[in-house]
């Protein structure tokens, strides 16, 4: 499997993109707009949502230990209007300062069967804030997709991270080997599906003549794949062979 290997400048420049093109887009609508890929939420939700997430990230990141959280904040009496907006812009520039600053190996919890350092979460948030940002720009029907070499990492943290803490979507047990190819970004991955359990098979290590027993390729780019595998678009935008379920059993959002 060849997968991107990103670094903390790579992710904060990513999400230094994506933050101000999220504020842009939901500056345009009415925040009681419907988000057109989140059914369930108007814009402000999505606002409210993405920025509780950076508040809780500033709040556990900097405690230097492994041990989760005991409680999530539930930030109550949140703004509305475009007091929300500010509140938005105000998390957003302060959890950006500080995962710019801070050490990646500090000890952080994570969710994920990662190491628990600090290293963990600019990752999380630049793909976190790209789909939002996604999100959002459907609420004025003028999305643009991820960066491709963003989404080729996003989709390596689906299969890496979301998938091996057991967060898929579907609890439908499945089995197979899915193909996924990003043509715009010259990456592949090839994942064993067993039931409950997954593995990512590294095609650096396997020869040419060995047979992956594929019964599924999706083929397209890399944005596509990951708003895919993220729930935000259907698996028809992509070329897919073989039994297509096997996708669904990848899906995390």
């Amino acid at each position: 499997m060849s997968r991107l290997h990103g670094s903390k400048d790579f992710w904060l420049g990513a999400l230094r993109a994506d933050g101000p093109a999220f504020r842009a887009a939901v500056g345009q609508v009415p925040l009681d707009a419907p988000v057109p890929s989140c059914p369930d939420w108007t814009v402000v939700d999505l606002v409210h949502h993405l920025g509780a997430v950076y508040a809780w990230v500033r709040e556990h990141v900097v405690r230097g230990v492994v041990d989760p959280p005991t409680v999530r904040s539930e930030m109550t009496g949140r703004p509305g209007g475009d007091e929300a907006l500010v509140w938005w812009q105000q998390e957003f520039d302060a959890l950006v300062n500080l995962l710019d600053g801070i050490d990646p190996e500090l000890p952080a919890w994570n969710w994920a069967p990662q190491a628990k350092k600090a290293a963990f979460w600019p990752r999380r948030i630049a793909h976190e804030t790209a789909v939002h940002r996604w999100d959002a720009q459907t609420a004025i029907a003028g999305v643009e997709p991820v960066e491709a070499k963003l989404a080729a990492d996003g989709i390596s943290e689906v299969l890496d991270s979301w998938l091996p803490a057991g967060r898929r979507r579907s609890h439908q047990l499945a089995y197979g080997v899915a193909h996924l190819v990003a043509t715009d970004a010259e990456q592949e991955w090839y994942v064993r599906l067993r039931g409950e359990g997954l593995a990512l098979l590294d095609t650096d290590t396997i020869l040419d003549s060995d047979d992956h027993h594929t019964r599924t390729l999706a083929t397209g780019t890399a944005s596509d794949l990951l708003l895919g595998l993220w729930g935000r678009v259907q698996f028809d935008v992509l070329d897919v062979s073989g039994d297509a379920a096997l996708l669904d059993a990848l899906r995390v959002g």
